[in-house]
């Protein structure tokens, strides 16, 4: 009820509010933003030209969206009265379009009714710094940064002007940082040679292509001083050695997803094989179960796209448990001591299942959407930025290590487990339930695939032999970390994804893949049990 009552309130007030705050309006900017329409219908582009400077002055609150339809080819001429309309979206064969002295004013009208005010490159660039200088008030600061770097762009004595009054009442210092480098690009064509010097001094901070092209062409610019072409050729040096710093960097960061990546593909075959001697070649398809979890939640909450994927994380483990404790207690119980028998098994188990899900879902690859906050990158600096999906499964994996870290360390679980894989015939006689830790072992092992599906089907389309590209690059992290050890599983995992990548230019992706494997090979000759080995009797023997 009181909420009812405020909302009441609210309409109340905005209704009162609200035409003599349109009259105001309309005394203010109309009459100038008429004004400059009428520059458009001339034919001549220095007058379309004062046209788009006069609706940037105008003061009118849409006349950020007339310049862009104006650049985007959107601002017409009605022919039945010759008044301004600008494009809001396609109907069908007809376009929506709206008044531009009064855009709550729309209509639909034939392409035929219409004729586009056309404008040139030389406008454009005109309209682009018209609306960078419009989005300087903005109250955004973020909104104020982009504005000014779009005028690099753009530059001419009016901008300049703009930038150096703009800059003392500015608050921000990024903002007021991009100003400074603006300011610095046009010094440096147009200045003395003490202003470029002062100008190649600032600019030598700063990593955006623009400032890369102006400090090239200094360096090579026959009319420039000694002094200048070679403070710009150092300047140009020095940005060069941190762009391949941070190339570096991003080849690092690919490296470590990867790595991650294959961390969550092995670290439930490291917990399964260590403890139970299985070699289980159906979980690539318990990873496919969890990616296809991941679609059909999607396809049920249409609606949820941006939790789905939390939603999706349980229900991938549940499911990939309950078939991982399918398959031991069916299977896999009845093989135990033997290897070969157990790794054909579980191949036909994966034959099954992908035939299953080809039955449910066909043959065909499925797409599953990837949530607004996982989409895009952070762009730490015009050189180096991070892809947001990347950057959380890097983060998830760790997470998913944590956890299972802390179960097999803290729980009653985890110590029955660890007894069993150090020594199974002393953790029997000490009254432990080899079959039922067997179980939940496979279980657990098996649900973290599933969550490692979750994961996959962000960076990859959902198919039937999504968890063939996987199950090798698994048993090789398991191999090479150490059999049954997490730690180890998380360096070999990283580690390796690193090799990949920083290989990956040299030797192309396909060799460098071969050269990790030959190199893991040689290495499970020198040390057989891997980087961090188990311990434990049963181990030793």
């Amino acid at each position: 009820m009181k909420a009812l009552l405020q909302l009441g309130l609210a309409l109340v007030l905005l209704l009162g509010a609200s035409q003599p705050l349109r009259a105001d309006q309309q005394e203010t900017w109309q009459p100038a933003l008429a004004a400059a329409l009428a520059l458009l219908e001339q034919r001549d582009f220095e007058r379309l030209g004062q046209g788009v400077d006069a609706i940037a002055a105008s003061g009118a609150p849409h006349s950020e969206t007339l310049l862009t339809a104006l650049l985007e080819g959107e601002l017409y001429h009605r022919k039945q009265d010759g008044r301004v309309v600008f494009g809001q979206g396609k109907q069908g064969s007809e376009l929506r379009v709206a008044d531009a002295l009064a855009p709550e004013q729309s209509q639909v009208l034939g392409k035929r009714e219409l004729k586009k005010i056309g404008i040139n490159n030389s406008l454009r660039s005109r309209i682009r710094a018209q609306r960078a200088a419009l989005n300087l008030h903005h109250p955004a600061a973020e909104v104020r940064e982009q504005a000014v770097l779009r005028l690099m762009d753009s530059l001419d004595a009016d901008t300049r002007t703009l930038l150096s009054e703009r800059y003392a009442s500015e608050s921000s210092r990024r903002v007021q940082q991009a100003m400074q480098m603006v300011l610095a690009l046009a010094q440096l064509e147009e200045g003395d040679d003490f202003a470029r010097l002062q100008a190649i001094g600032l600019l030598r901070e700063h990593y955006y292509p623009q400032v890369r092209a102006a400090l090239a062409k200094q360096a090579a610019n026959p009319q420039a001083s000694a002094q200048v072409q070679q403070a710009a050729a150092s300047a140009l040096t020095a940005i060069e050695h941190k762009a391949e710093l941070y190339a570096m960097g991003e080849t690092l960061f690919f490296g470590l997803s990867l790595g991650s990546v294959l961390v969550l593909a092995a670290i439930g075959l490291a917990v399964t094989f260590g403890v139970m001697g299985v070699i289980n070649m159906a979980h690539g398809e318990l990873m496919m179960l969890g990616a296809y979890t991941t679609y059909v939640i999607q396809q049920l909450l249409p609606q949820a796209l941006e939790y789905s994927l939390l939603l999706a994380v349980p229900a991938a483990f549940v499911v990939a448990a309950l078939v991982g404790v399918a398959i031991e207690r069916g299977v896999i119980r009845f093989l135990y001591g033997r290897p070969l028998e157990t790794l054909l098994a579980t191949f036909g188990i994966s034959l099954v299942l992908q035939q299953l899900v080809r039955s449910i879902f066909s043959p065909l690859n499925r797409s599953v959407e990837s949530p607004s906050w996982m989409s895009g990158t952070w762009e730490l600096n015009p050189l180096f930025a991070l892809t947001l999906n990347r950057l959380y499964i890097l983060a998830f994996c760790l997470l998913v290590f944590a956890l299972l870290f802390w179960v097999l360390r803290y729980t009653r679980l985890g110590l029955q487990v660890r007894a069993v894989s150090q020594n199974r015939q002393m953790a029997r006689a000490m009254g432990i339930r080899s079959a039922r830790v067997d179980m939940l072992t496979f279980a657990l092992g098996s649900g973290i695939a599933g969550v490692a599906g979750v994961a996959l089907s962000q960076l990859t389309n959902v198919g039937p032999n999504l968890g063939q590209a996987y199950i090798v690059d698994s048993f090789m992290v398991v191999v090479f970390g150490g059999v049954g050890n997490l730690w180890g599983t998380l360096v070999a995992g990283l580690s390796l994804g690193v090799a990949n990548k920083v290989m990956e230019p040299y030797a192309g992706a396909v060799l460098a893949k071969i050269l990790v494997l030959v190199f893991i090979i040689l290495f499970i000759q020198k040390r057989p049990r891997g980087l961090f080995p188990q311990k434990g009797r049963a181990a030793e023997a």
